[in-house]
């Protein structure tokens, strides 16, 4: 007997948009990404909401449509509405978008690549314009090897580690080597000693903004973090001031801690991305309402038996730990769902469920992704659909020619 997935799909009240998106991709072949304006713009206002009066940076990673950054942050990818400068994870892509009109780009991660560093070093405008991760000397000491020189004056953000940790147990992602006030002043001196002017740090509290409320337990801890974090931040902030002067940017937060970061007065700014789209992790948060915005549409090629349609492609499984929270979800028919022993597959798909016999040779099945801006690696365009049935095609990083890694 097959072994079938018991990860259930959406229920009927999630069907609403997915088949908006169908009627208006109807002479189209899939697979095709598409997304809802009316719920991508409505996400947009909730972000802002959420934030209470403190600027939106938005994360590039999980959006990666040039189209849907400007739609946020308006043509000049900069500012607009709540929203104020961009969170880049490649130093390249950085490089991109200030040449597409962007002024305000925060670097999420340290960079390693040379060729970019030099452009970067040369260039007076991306000089203004991009502000550099690090969180350690050795960043310092890469950066000069780079570029060949001992001065650049660079723009520099201390990332500082927001984990939690009880004793001997860590809560959160492994990313920088700062914690304390005295470790990041260190090298917050050593930094414009050398010539580079650091002007923010940043926290990013994974164990808070990353994991849904689940569990009564989850939820304590999320509380306890938050509560140690609230303190340990402000004392580096006052240790990292102290050394180099008032700091233009103090970063904080994710779609899922908006509410959180932003109640801090130390914070000037928190970052938010997939909260656009709202994949299928942020389900299960109790601090806003999920209303998906982006949704991928594979094609039935196949029925092995009359339970069964199979569809093509469909393998866009998302990074993080493996497991079932990492695939997409089939939504739309509602009452279909993955077999468990199969998944989603390379070049096929099968699905099962109370509605898999009504899925027949050239139909549409629509899913979500489990992550935001992953899904845009496998595809080159994105349909944009508004409230009218109005579709607009526009390219992914990937149908720009870009590939940042």
């Amino acid at each position: 007997m097959t072994a079938i997935s018991d990860r259930p799909g959406a229920d009927t009240r999630d069907c609403a948009t997915p088949e908006r998106l169908d009627a208006a991709t109807r002479e189209l072949d899939p697979p095709l990404a598409a997304v809802d304006l009316q719920s991508l713009r409505a996400n947009a206002a909730d972000l802002v909401r959420r934030a209470g009066g403190t600027p939106v940076r938005v994360a590039s990673k999980s959006v990666r449509c040039r189209a849907v950054l400007e739609e946020t942050l308006g043509s000049g990818l900069t500012a607009r509405g709540g929203f104020r400068g961009i969170m880049s994870y490649s130093l390249r892509e950085a490089i991109w978008l200030v040449g597409l009109g962007a002024r305000d780009v925060l670097m999420g991660y340290p960079t390693t690549d040379r060729g970019a560093l030099a452009e970067l070093a040369a260039d007076p405008l991306l000089l203004d314009s991009i502000t550099l991760m690090i969180d350690s000397v050795d960043h310092l000491d890469y950066v000069h090897s780079a570029v060949g020189s001992s001065a650049v004056p660079a723009r520099v953000c201390l990332d500082i580690d927001a984990s939690l940790r009880i004793g001997r147990v860590h809560l959160g992602v492994r990313r920088s080597p700062l914690r304390t006030p005295e470790e990041a002043e260190s090298v917050a001196r050593e930094a414009t000693r050398r010539g580079f002017r650091v002007v923010g740090v940043m926290f990013y509290e994974a164990q808070i903004a990353g994991l849904p409320d689940s569990s009564p337990a989850i939820r304590m801890v999320k509380k306890a973090s938050a509560a140690e974090l609230s303190k340990r931040r402000g004392t580096v902030v006052d240790a990292v001031t102290a050394a180099v002067g008032k700091l233009e940017i103090v970063n904080s937060g994710g779609t899922g801690s908006l509410e959180v970061s932003s109640a801090d007065h130390s914070v000037t700014e928190v970052t938010a991305g997939s909260g656009l789209y709202v994949p299928t992790l942020f389900d299960r948060y109790r601090a806003f309402t999920p209303r998906p915005a982006m949704y991928f549409a594979l094609s039935a090629v196949r029925r092995p038996t009359p339970k069964i349609a199979t569809l093509f492609a469909g393998g866009y499984v998302a990074s993080g730990p493996t497991g079932a929270s990492r695939v997409p979800t089939p939504v739309w028919p509602a009452g279909l769902k993955l077999l468990r022993n199969e998944g989603v597959g390379e070049v096929q798909t099968p699905v099962t469920g109370l509605a898999a016999g009504t899925v027949r040779i050239g139909d549409r099945v629509w899913f979500r992704h489990a992550k935001a801006g992953e899904l845009c690696e496998r595809f080159t365009t994105l349909h944009l659909v508004d409230g009218d049935g109005t579709r607009t095609v526009v390219p992914t990083y990937r149908g720009d020619g870009q590939c940042f890694g």
